[in-house]
C-alpha cells in the first residue's frame, strides 16, 4: 500500500516528505516536516503512531483496521489535542458507494424472509479477519434490519439466527466483499470486488487532500458527503 499511495501522490502533484518503517520507526520522529501522514501498517502500531501525529500537531488518514476496541480514547484524545484524523476500515471510493448500496439493500430485504450473510477474500498478508471491511458491513446491515438485536456481550441475535460472516484469504486478491440475503427458493447478492490496490490508495490520497485545514476525528463518508 505504501507503494501505491506514493505513486498515486506523485501522479496528484504531491511531494512525499517523509517515508517510515521498521527500519525508521515514526514513533522517533520528534518533528515532521510535512502537511498530513498517512498511517498504513498493522493493528498494534495503528493507536501509537496516531498518538504520535496528535503530538506533532500532523493530521493523520488511517487506513490500518483492527484497533476498534481504542476508537473512544482516540476521539477524546482527538478532542483534546485539538487534533485531526481520518480513519476508514476501506478507502476505495467503490467501496463507500457499495456501503451506500448496501443499507438500501438490506432495507428493502428486511420485509421478507431472507437470511444474510457476508463473505470477504483477501490477500494471505491480511493480518485482521474478519476484515474492517466486513466488520462496517455487519454494523450496516444490522442497524437496518429491526429483526436482529445486539445481546449485552455484544453477540447479534434474531428471529434469522445470527449474522454470519466468510473469511478467506487467498494469495494476491486485493478484496472481494459480498452481501448475500438467501431464502429456501432464491438468494440475492451485492458485490464489491477490487482489480488492484489503486483504488485503496487514491481514496486515502483524496482524504489527505480533504482533512487540510480541519479539526476532529473524521471517516470517508465526511470526504464523500455521504452522511
Amino acid at each position: 500500500m505504501g507503494k501505491e499511495i506514493e505513486k498515486v501522490a506523485l501522479e496528484r502533484n504531491h511531494t512525499i516528505a517523509h517515508v517510515f518503517s521498521e527500519d525508521l520507526p515514526f514513533m522517533n520522529a520528534t518533528e515532521i516536516d510535512a502537511d498530513v501522514a498517512i498511517e498504513f501498517s498493522v493493528p498494534h502500531l495503528a493507536v501509537p503512531h496516531m498518538q504520535q501525529c496528535l503530538k506533532l500537531n500532523l493530521p493523520v488518514i488511517v487506513g490500518t483496521t483492527g484497533w476498534d476496541e481504542s476508537l473512544t480514547n482516540i476521539e477524546k484524545e482527538t478532542k483534546t489535542q485539538n487534533g485531526s484524523i481520518l480513519y476508514a476500515s476501506n478507502f476505495s471510493l467503490g467501496v463507500h458507494l457499495f456501503f451506500e448500496m448496501t443499507k438500501k439493500f438490506s432495507r428493502l430485504m428486511d420485509a421478507y424472509d431472507y437470511k444474510p450473510s457476508i463473505t470477504e477474500i483477501h490477500h494471505t498478508e491480511k493480518l485482521d479477519i474478519p476484515s474492517g471491511t466486513a466488520i462496517t458491513m455487519v454494523e450496516l446491515i444490522l442497524e437496518e434490519l429491526k429483526s436482529f438485536n445486539k445481546t449485552e456481550d455484544g453477540e447479534y441475535i434474531g428471529g434469522s439466527g445470527a449474522l454470519p460472516v466468510h473469511s478467506k484469504r487467498v494469495e494476491n486478491v486485493p478484496g472481494t466483499h459480498e452481501v448475500r440475503f438467501s431464502s429456501d427458493i432464491d438468494e440475492l447478492t451485492l458485490t464489491h470486488k477490487a482489480h488492484n490496490r489503486k483504488g485503496f490508495a487514491l481514496g486515502a490520497v483524496i482524504a489527505a487532500e480533504w482533512i487540510q485545514n480541519k479539526k476532529g476525528l473524521f471517516t470517508m463518508s465526511d470526504v464523500l458527503n455521504l452522511k
